[in-house]
């Protein structure tokens, strides 16, 4: 039986990029470094030269999906000259987001990660910068509402998306209390709900 080589052109990284693709597909349980390094073709400990365990690895993914959030807000700041239009484009961003990459957006909010004391140090800046991106296009779309109550309006943001993923991804949402409602609808709704429109 041949050994699988240790050394990979760009190991780390596609490390993360599976890792990433099995989130994504399959949620973070399903992420094993033994899984990865087969499936890259490499030896069992070729991937703790750059990853010390599984959730430093999860970590770094997560991450990377609050740079994604990140750098949305900010183009969102950066081109959309109406406050409550760029308001309700960033939920209908946040919507997409964890439609189409509900394990990552599962690992981002729902798991123990940010709750750790303290989270994992590469978590903090990206988690960090998509919070007050959040926060100042909240604090813009509302100028006339004070500190408390902006950032009173910004946790209800959060947890009105995140909750409603949770309940969608979970199908709680059967055909009785959708009566005619589509998706398109039901999404319209909250961001209505959201941006204050």
């Amino acid at each position: 039986m041949e050994k699988a080589p240790y050394h990979h052109g760009d190991l780390r990284n596609a490390l993360l990029d599976a890792a990433r693709r099995i989130v994504e597909r399959d949620g973070a349980e399903a992420v094993s470094l033994r899984s990865l390094a087969e499936d890259l073709g490499v030896s069992r400990g070729a991937p703790y030269r750059h990853f010390p365990d599984r959730d430093t690895l999860l970590a770094e993914v997560a991450a990377a999906g609050f740079e994604e959030h990140a750098a949305a807000y900010q183009g969102f700041l950066d081109t959309v000259m109406d406050p409550r239009e760029r308001m309700a484009l960033t939920t209908r961003f946040y919507l997409d987001y964890g439609a189409r990459k509900p394990g990552l957006h599962r690992l981002m909010f729902e798991s123990d990660l940010l709750a750790r004391n303290p989270p994992p140090a590469v978590l903090i800046p990206p988690a960090d910068r998509s919070y007050r991106l959040l926060v100042d296009i909240v604090r813009q779309a509302f100028p006339d509402e004070s500190e408390d109550a902006v950032l009173a309006r910004t946790i209800t943001a959060i947890s009105t998306t995140i909750g409603f993923l949770t309940l969608r991804g979970a199908g709680r949402f059967k055909a009785f209390m959708r009566g005619g409602l589509s998706d398109a609808d039901i999404d319209a709704a909250v961001i209505a709900a959201v941006a204050g429109r």
